[in-house]
């Protein structure tokens, strides 16, 4: 199993890279399973302060589920696997530390899902993006049908469901479902340095900064804002808000402590 999923720790990223080229990254039962060991551990490492997840080889970042292990399942074997899958993809957004997916190809079915997990989406520009499952008689069972609409509206989110169509890279990036586009070259370099960015601010306020966001966007709006005043009031309890904001009026680079 460990030669289906790489890690690597370099410079406080860590870099997981689905390693199953010859099946276009398809996640079987057992990569998913390792996939969120590995998140739950790396969110408990004090050496990381941001994720990275990809796929090996330059075709494909996750091309989706293991369609040869599902074929056969009845009904409770198909709702079960969808919990396992949800469950994994659930570690992966809840994890306290910014996850960035780097789609380096083919992101179908469940690979779709899984960077929607992720905080932000990076794509080279040979991605391409997809819920083809209604072409093999299904539907989104990894959280597809309810991530794909609150990223980018309900409309949009019906067309990629309905029709099984991928869209590129660019399209992506257009509608909302991809924060940045590079060339194919670029992409993990590029990668790299958005997480070096992050990974220089304060841990407990990227932390507080997901919890806002994903926590309000299941609220309505009166308990998001009092939420987001919940935690904006939290941070003032922290050493690095009396240092970042005390660097900003010394005109100097912030020392934090994630305390």
């Amino acid at each position: 199993m460990e030669d289906q999923l790489l890690l690597n720790i370099s410079d406080s990223i860590a870099t997981l890279t689905v390693n199953r080229p010859k099946v276009m990254n398809a996640l079987s039962i057992d990569v998913l399973k390792a996939l969120k060991k590995n998140v739950i551990e790396l969110d408990a490492d004090d050496r990381v302060r941001v994720i990275i997840i990809t796929g090996a080889g330059e075709k494909a970042f996750i091309a989706g589920g293991d369609i040869s292990a599902m074929r056969d399942f009845g009904p409770l074997q198909g709702r079960d696997s969808a919990l396992l899958a949800q469950g994994v993809l659930n570690e992966i957004e809840r994890c306290s530390k910014p996850v960035i997916a780097a789609v380096n190809g083919y992101a179908l079915g469940g690979g779709c899902e899984l960077s929607m997990a992720c905080d932000l989406r990076v794509a080279s520009e040979n991605a391409r993006f997809g819920q083809p499952e209604v072409n093999i008689g299904i539907i989104p069972g990894w959280g597809g049908s309810q991530r794909l609409p609150r990223l980018i509206g309900k409309g949009r989110a019906l067309e990629m469901i309905l029709t099984g169509e991928m869209i590129d890279a660019q399209e992506a990036w257009r509608i909302g479902l991809v924060n940045k586009v590079f060339p194919q070259s670029e992409l993990m370099e590029q990668t790299r340095a958005l997480a070096a960015k992050i990974a220089k601010r304060s841990l407990v306020v990227t932390r507080l900064s997901k919890e806002v966001v994903h926590h309000g966007m299941e609220l309505d709006l009166a308990r998001a804002q009092e939420l987001e005043a919940d935690l904006f009031g939290l941070c003032f309890s922290t050493h690095d808000q009396k240092e970042g904001m005390g660097a900003f009026l010394e005109k100097r680079s912030p020392q934090f402590k994630d305390a």
